[in-house]
């Protein structure tokens, strides 16, 4: 059940661990600039996660791995279920088990999830960082452990982030919400300087011959 606002909302929070992360463990008034402009410099970003999700009381309600690639604001988000193209205006989702992709233009809030300046500006103005000690990874990485509170009331209560100490880099996200479920991403790769030919965030229709566009323009 992978709808655009679950789309959005990992393509949020990954990018929260890929650009955010690095600045907040220092705790530095400018250091969001500093991620911004380190972002732009990164060439595009690859990263590989991992997804549960936990409802209050019920368990493991759902699980998943993932690929998300980004240059600016391109990107291409793979899941078992669901594959994103977008181009920087039109997006192109392909549903896997019905052969169909769904064409749309993002606009208005979504764009805020989609556009990497504009999400960095969300934080800044609607999250507090606080460094919380120190933890080690799943890999025996020694860590900073950093939590995020919104600034108001809303779906997230807390955001616990996990930073490997020596390369900057997101290795865990855990994610609180109001009705006390918890997602938990599991970052297992990020690589950076991965410059893919802007045609490689849009939807191929060679390589998928028998889709069903649908177009929702």
């Amino acid at each position: 059940m992978m709808k655009n606002k679950l789309i959005r909302y990992i393509i949020a929070v990954v990018l929260l661990g890929v650009v955010v992360l690095p600045t907040a463990a220092q705790c530095g008034g400018e250091v969001l600039d500093k991620a911004a402009a380190a972002f732009e410099e990164a060439n595009g970003i690859s990263a590989r996660f991992a997804m549960n999700m936990r409802a209050e009381g019920a368990g493991l309600i759902e699980s998943f791995e993932g690929q998300l690639q980004m240059k600016g604001d391109k990107f291409t988000l793979f899941m078992p279920d669901v594959r994103i193209w977008f181009d920087g205006k039109t997006q192109w989702a392909y549903m896997v088990g019905n052969e169909e992709v769904n064409v749309t233009e993002p606009t208005g809030e979504e764009l805020q999830y989609l556009n990497p300046a504009l999400l960095l500006g969300s934080y800044k103005k609607e999250y507090k960082a606080e460094l919380k000690g120190e933890s080690s990874t799943a890999s025996g990485r020694m860590a900073y452990n950093v939590e995020l509170t919104p600034k108001k009331k809303g779906d997230i209560t807390r955001v616990t982030l996990q930073i490997e100490k020596k390369s900057y880099l997101p290795a865990r996200i855990e994610i609180d919400m109001k009705n006390g479920s918890r997602t938990l991403i599991q970052i297992d790769e990020i690589k950076m300087g991965i410059n893919q030919p802007d045609a490689f965030f849009v939807f191929n229709t060679k390589d998928y011959p028998d889709a069903e566009v649908i177009d929702l323009r």
